[in-house]
């Protein structure tokens, strides 16, 4: 008997092998104003929406529910990479160090879409060069009071011309680090960092810059 030939892999970088790409599908109400993520199933696709600032809860309230999100990393022109604290009043993970910026794309939105909106609105200045690295990247963390992340957020590589100007809602403090020494840092206390950067570099987001 003839054994057919395996399916081929899914191409990730077709939209339609990725259904939460944009989430077009979901309904927003009609002159409805408020700042809204993407609900997803655990398959991944687009099921709501709900208000950015009503979807995260305590693990031990029921915790979040899955939804849509980004990570950037940034470089500047030398290569080093942007290393910000997280905003003392951030709901989740606050005062933790991380990644360039990360967000929700809105409803209709691409995260690579959403990458270009907030940089601006978030670190003050505009990026380029958006490169997606981990396009299936996806976590589940709680941070110490309780708070749980729940995202399917694809990781994205880009470029910035001279130094932020951060949101001090969105950033604490930053700086510029050489990333062998960010690396370093993050294999020898991880503890440190947000746990989503400590896995992102374990998933290999610094490779091939």
């Amino acid at each position: 008997m003839q054994t057919p030939d395996p399916a081929p892999p899914a191409d990730r970088s077709d939209p339609a092998a990725r259904p939460w790409i944009t989430g077009a599908d979901v309904v927003v109400p009609e002159g409805d104003d408020v700042e809204r993520v993407v609900l997803l199933s655990e398959a991944g696709e687009a099921v709501g929406t709900e208000a950015k600032a009503t979807v995260h809860h305590r693990a031990d309230e029921g915790g979040t529910a899955l939804h849509l999100a980004f990570s950037c990393h940034v470089y500047d022109d030398a290569g080093r990479f942007l290393l910000t604290r997280r905003a003392l009043g951030k709901k989740a993970f606050p005062g933790v160090w991380t990644n360039g910026f990360c967000g929700h794309p809105g409803p209709g939105e691409s995260p690579a879409e959403a990458v270009l909106r907030r940089a601006p609105q978030e670190l003050g200045v505009p990026v380029r060069d958006v490169v997606e690295v981990l396009p299936d990247f996806r976590y589940r963390a709680v941070d110490a009071s309780g708070m749980e992340e729940h995202e399917v957020c694809p990781v994205f590589r880009a470029r910035m011309h001279g130094d932020p100007a951060p949101e001090r809602d969105e950033v604490a403090e930053w700086c510029w680090v050489e990333p062998a020494e960010l690396t370093a840092a993050l294999a020898a206390v991880p503890r440190a960092f947000s746990p989503w950067l400590v896995e992102q570099w374990q998933q290999g987001a610094f490779e091939g810059r």
